[in-house]
Order: structure tokens, then sequence, then C-alpha cells
């Protein structure tokens, strides 16, 4: 006998399930990854799950719904300046080493799986090259990694989905065409990558552009969303990367992220985003684990169980181990060169995480699901897919714990923190400084503008800062001047953090944190001002 679920109440539960392992993953210390795939392959195997009810994951709704804010998400938060600092690895890593990838597995799928033919074995090699920024963020935020370990990881994530996203058209493009173009690839792959990002970009500008002029907080918010599928859509519809218009669309945007809407509107953006992202998150790993068992039972039509696992564990190793032994050459190989011996040689620790951290999720789930019917070995190609994902984010997500506490990591990364004290110190010297002008409008009782500025020679003292002689005059003046003045503080403390991450001294991250900061304090200014008028 089975249960009959509808697909809202399966819906329902899937958020509980996903609400419940998250909570279970914060108390053992798990990225939540992990244990979600888990659960979905638990409630995959329960008879009341099927065969009456099956969730089929549509292909189009991942690439459309679930890909595009995810990338753009993680776009949004990268730190520009240390990307540009580790462009090298990050390229060598998100183009090189997908398509050494996507060769290795090719040639081993030829090897060990039968009847299998050299441009399925590539469209297989172009799905599971991609490691995952989700997987790799979600993991790595829960254990200690040197920062440049992690911006590397994340940089990657961002670019390789393009480069494993036109391999695997390229590689799709053969089967059904039945003939391959070495130049036409290659063009097809500039040409993505260029009209991508300049999408990416005009889309960004104007609905930032648009927000400028709404400044209508509920229409900002709204349009705050749109920008991923405003980005990612047309691009993909003209045949142009919609992965790298969606990650130009974030990075444009987290440039442009002091100066867009009000405070206000930021933080709410900002707090639905957080929850979005999560959800997203949640509900697509549990798909993965959901549609787990039915791929099992296609394969099964395909070829023995044992084939298909002794196929897929080599797929699984190849996909590993290629990643090993080039992250290692990549990193060492060049200080060969006297230009590059000159820069620092990144600890072999360092190295070891960035050659263990492939884990497979989302683009190689929508990749897979996304092959037409009519493939050949397209179950087949599905089976293992599914296998690496679960062989690199569970077998790989679960060491990574002890392989940091063996290699004893040094993380050495005070430079953010010392950043932050010295964007805080400068932030609060520009608010001084702005109040130091307003102290000659005559029309300001001078005890408010020494009101606000204790305040800030206070932070700047506690900050090992020396703060400037406060001015000595003493007097009364309304609560609206008070405001007044501490909305001008804030606004110079806002300049000058931005001035100073646009002059790199500062990185993203910390601009995001003291950003946030402002706004929270001009924000409840605001409010205390909205309660201050007289109600009619």
């Amino acid at each position: 006998m089975h249960l009959h679920v509808s697909p809202s109440e399966l819906l329902i539960g899937m958020l509980v399930v996903l609400a419940a392992v998250a909570l279970l993953a914060e108390k053992i210390k798990i990225a939540y990854p992990i244990l979600l795939v888990l659960a979905g392959c638990a409630m995959g195997i329960v008879p009341a799950f099927h065969p009456t009810l099956r969730i089929q994951v549509n292909p189009e709704t991942v690439f459309f719904v679930f890909l595009p804010p995810l990338l753009y998400y993680g776009a949004l938060l990268t730190t520009w300046r240390d990307f540009k600092a580790n462009i090298n690895q990050i390229s060598s890593l998100a183009v090189g080493l997908v398509l050494a990838t996507m060769v290795v597995v090719a040639v081993i799928a030829m090897a060990v799986i039968p009847g299998m033919s050299w441009p399925a074995a590539f469209l297989l090699g172009a799905i599971v090259s991609p490691p995952d920024a989700v997987a790799a963020t979600a993991v790595l935020s829960k254990l200690k990694v040197p920062k440049r370990v992690v911006t590397i990881l994340e940089g990657e994530s961002l670019v390789n989905d393009a480069t494993a996203l036109v391999a695997y058209k390229t590689a799709l493009g053969a089967i059904v065409a039945g003939s391959f173009s070495l130049a036409q690839a290659s063009g097809g792959i500039f040409v993505a990558a260029v009209g991508g990002i300049a999408i990416g970009l005009i889309a960004a500008w104007l609905i930032a552009k648009l927000m400028s002029i709404v400044e209508v907080p509920a229409v900002e918010s709204v349009l705050a969303l749109l920008v991923p599928f405003a980005a990612f859509i047309p691009a993909d519809k003209l045949g142009a990367s919609g992965v790298l218009a969606a990650v130009a669309a974030g990075v444009y945007m987290g440039r442009k992220l002091p100066s867009l809407g009000s405070p206000q509107q930021r933080i709410r953006t900002l707090a639905v985003w957080d929850s979005l992202v999560f959800l997203l998150n949640g509900i697509i790993f549990i798909l993965i684990g959901l549609e787990l068992y039915f791929v099992v039972q296609s394969g099964q039509r395909a070829m023995s169980l044992h084939s298909l696992l002794l196929g897929a564990a080599c797929v699984a190793a190849g996909c590993i181990l290629v990643r090993i032994f080039w992250v290692f050459p990549a990193v060492y190989l060049p200080r060969l060169i006297p230009t590059v011996r000159k820069t620092p040689v990144p600890p072999w620790q360092e190295v070891t995480i960035v050659s263990w951290a492939g884990m497979r999720g989302i683009v190689t789930l929508a990749a897979a699901l996304a092959i037409p019917i009519e493939v050949p070995q397209r179950d087949v190609i599905l089976f293992i897919s599914f296998f690496v994902i679960l062989a690199t984010l569970v077998g790989q997500g679960l060491t990574f714990a002890p392989l940091i506490k063996i290699l004893r990591l040094q993380l050495n990364d005070d430079l953010e923190h010392r950043e932050e004290i010295q964007a805080r110190l400068d932030a609060a010297h520009a608010a001084v400084s702005r109040l130091t002008v307003i102290s000659f409008d005559e029309s300001i009782n001078p005890d408010l503008i020494n009101r606000v500025r204790a305040q800030y020679d206070e932070r700047i003292t506690r900050l090992g800062g020396t703060p400037q002689e406060e001015l000595g005059v003493a007097n009364t003046s309304p609560d609206e001047a008070l405001r007044t003045i501490q909305l001008e503080a804030l606004r110079a403390e806002r300049r000058m953090i931005t001035f100073m991450r646009d002059q790199n001294i500062l990185g993203d991250e910390v601009l995001r944190k003291i950003l946030h900061e402002i706004d929270l304090e001009e924000a409840k200014i605001r409010t205390s001002e909205s309660s201050a008028l007289p109600r009619s």
C-alpha cells in the first residue's frame, strides 16, 4: 500500500526537512549540503514516495530558476580585489582544469564503459568537470581555512561553470550533428564568454539606473531580485554564456552596493537574498538525493549494477585525481620562471586543500538531467553523474575537517582584520572632518556637533587612533538638528569606506560589513525621525 502525497504536501515536507537538517548540521558542525543530499536519498527510498509519486526535476527549472540567483549572489559577495589578485590560479582551475578533467573522464569512460562513444564520453566529461560554488562555500565556511584558499575556490566555481557548459553544448551538438569542429567550438567559447559578460553588465547597469529613478523601497527590492534573471535569460537566449552574464551582473552590483537605494532597502534586500539562497540551496540538494533512486533504476535498464558502479567509481576517482595532479604542478612549476619566482610561494598545506576541494553539485545535476532522451547512453551518463556528485560532495566534504586538522593549517589571516580597523578609523576621521565643516554653520547649535563628535572620538580612541580636540561650545538645540548632524557624519563614513574600497585599500567583504552597520545606524535614526513627527 502506497501513501499518496500531493506535490504541495511534499514541498512543505521538504521545507521541514531542510529546516531540521540545517539545524542538525549546525549542531554537529557538518556542512548542510552533505546532510541534505543524504536526507534526500533517505526520502527517495521510502516506499511512500514511489512509485505513486515522483518529483520530476525539470532541467529548465534548474537552469533558469535555481542557477542564476545562486551564481549572482556568489558574485555579489565576491571581493573583486582578491579575485583579481588570484586571477592566474582561478583561470588555471576554471578553464585549464575543467578541460583537462573533461578529456581524462572521456578516456576513462571509453576504457571502462561498454558501448560508450567518444562524443558521449566527452559529454560525460563536460557534465562532471565543474566543482560547485555552493558546495565549496558551504563546506569551507564551517572550517578554519585561509581566506586566500576560499577566494580561489569561490572564484573558480563562479567561472568554471561557463567553461563546462560551453563544452557541454559543444559535445551535445557533436552527438546530434554527428560532427565536430575545433575551430568552430573555440570561436563559440570566445563569443559566448564576451557576449555573456557584456549582456550581464548592460542588464545590471540598466536595473541600477531604474533603482535610482524609482526610489520606492518595495519596487527597488523587486528590481534587485530580478537582476540575475535579467542577465541570465537574455544571454542564454542569444547564445551567449548565461553563467558569465549572471556573474558579471553580480560583480557590477556588488561594486555599486554602497550607492544602490536607501539603507533600509539594502538591509531588506540582503536579508531576502540570504533567505532565498538558503532555500534554493536546500531544495536543490534534497532533489539530488530524491532523484538518485530513479537514476539507479534507469541505469540498471542499460547495464548491470556492477558495471555501472565500476564505471562510476573509475570516473569519480579520475575527477579527484586529475585535480590533485593538476593543482600541484600548476602552483609550483611556474616558480621555475625567474619573473614568477619572486612571488610568495603558498604553503603546501593550502595547495593540498585546493586540490581536494572538488565537490560537484547543481551544475552537474542540471546538465545531466538536460540530456535529451534520444542521446545514446543517457541513463548511464545520468547514473555516473549522480555518483560523482555523491562521491565528491559527501566523500570529500566529510573528510575536509580531519584533513585540515592533520595538515595543521596556519591561518595568518590578520590582513582583513587590520583592513577593517583601518577602515573604521578612516571612516570615523572622515565623519569628524565633516562635523568640523558643519561647525562653521552658525545656524547649527555647536553643542549638538560636540555630542555627535564625542561618539566618534570615543570610537577612534577605542580603535587605537588619536581623536582631534573637541569644540568647546555648550548650548542646546532641537532633536531634528541632532539627527541631521548624525546623518551627515554617517554619509561621510560611507563615502570614505567606498573610496577606500575603490582604491583597493580594503576588500569588498570588509566594506559590506561596515556598510551594513552604517545602514543600520542610519535606519535607526530615520525611524526615530519618523516617530517624532506629529500624528494627525
